[in-house]
């Protein structure tokens, strides 16, 4: 287990700690304030353990009943206190951050354990992501100025006969249906072409900040780094453990800046596995892939062979950005 690991696992612990004190600590504040209701649960607790033992030991029929009709009374007297109150059952609960794991860093699947979505996301943003999808926080659906692009049509300039806001507003509808239907099989990927400064990397990190809401993990990579990063770990170079795996394993890979890696066999060989790889959706999981570049469809035909560019074409919704370059108009 790696060092990064075993001081997040340190930091769940501290984090159910604190979560079950604070349970604890409502629970003794409430029934400071109303004692009747920790009479009731210890009464239900040792009628409870009454009849466990009659069914065990002397099982009667007539006084299991009697116990059970006295157990109802006190539950419905519990509810009474508490709906007079406006106390559900949700406040005897611990206020875990993760409720898959309760705070654990692990959810059990069968008769193993495995790293919870939660704590691999936070591994992925230690490790993998650092600083580039920080901005999570503003860059959301929320904050989408279709304002920001021009309404005018110029066929000649942007070979298109719609308008640049009339096509951020088809690729804002795209983006939307690939987070509702993150799961499907039949979702496409994204391909995301333009020049910088219109907003593909904004959109991108929206659609990351929905999907991490649901609980998938993402994680954002250069082409540049993602693919140096793989050939280290193929010479056992690299000091980021799993790196291989995760790339190929996480539920949404966002490759930025395709194009601007410099490309030998070996990377050639990479990004064709990569992608390919995640295209397949190994054992049942589901993977979806986000790239993003400047160059042009045309361009991306000519850099890069048969099998890798059929991939695009055929597995990617790809949206071409076109506008004046928005951060100005911020």
């Amino acid at each position: 287990m790696n060092s990064t690991l075993k001081s997040l696992l340190k930091e769940y612990e501290q984090k159910r700690l604190f979560a079950l004190t604070d349970l604890d600590n409502r629970v003794r504040l409430l029934y400071s304030s109303t004692p009747r209701l920790e009479e009731l649960e210890n009464e239900l607790n040792s009628y409870a353990l009454k009849v466990a033992k009659s069914i065990l030991l002397e099982p009667n029929n007539d006084y299991i009943s009697d116990l059970q009709k006295k157990i109802e009374d006190l539950k419905k007297e519990k509810a009474d206190i508490l709906s007079k109150l406006n106390i559900d059952d949700s406040f005897f609960l611990p206020n875990f951050e993760c409720s898959e794991c309760k705070d654990t860093g692990y959810v059990q699947n069968g008769i193993q354990f495995n790293l919870c979505s939660c704590i691999k996301q936070k591994l992925f943003d230690i490790e993998y992501n650092k600083s580039n999808i920080c901005n999570l926080k503003n860059d959301n659906f929320q904050n989408f100025k279709f304002d920001l692009y021009s309404d005018i049509v110029n066929e000649d300039t942007y070979s298109s006969n719609i308008s640049p806001r009339e096509n951020i507003r088809n690729i804002y509808e795209i983006a939307m249906s690939f987070v509702k239907n993150f799961d499907s099989y039949t979702e496409k990927n994204l391909l995301f072409l333009g020049n910088t400064g219109l907003g593909k990397t904004f959109l991108s990190n929206c659609i990351a900040n929905e999907i991490l809401k649901s609980g998938y993990t993402v994680l954002y990579q250069t082409a540049p780094v993602m693919l140096d990063t793989i050939i280290d770990y193929r010479f056992n170079k690299s000091s980021v453990s799993n790196i291989y795996e995760n790339i190929l394993d996480v539920d949404l890979l966002i490759i930025d800046d395709l194009g601007t890696e410099c490309l030998n066999s070996m990377k050639f060989s990479e990004l064709f596995n990569v992608i390919n790889t995640r295209l397949l959706n190994q054992n049942n999981h589901i993977t979806k892939t986000i790239i993003s570049t400047n160059l042009s469809l045309e361009d991306l035909s000519k850099k890069y062979d048969e099998r890798i560019f059929s991939r695009f074409v055929g597995y990617y919704n790809i949206c071409r950005f076109f506008g004046d370059d928005i951060r100005f108009k911020k």
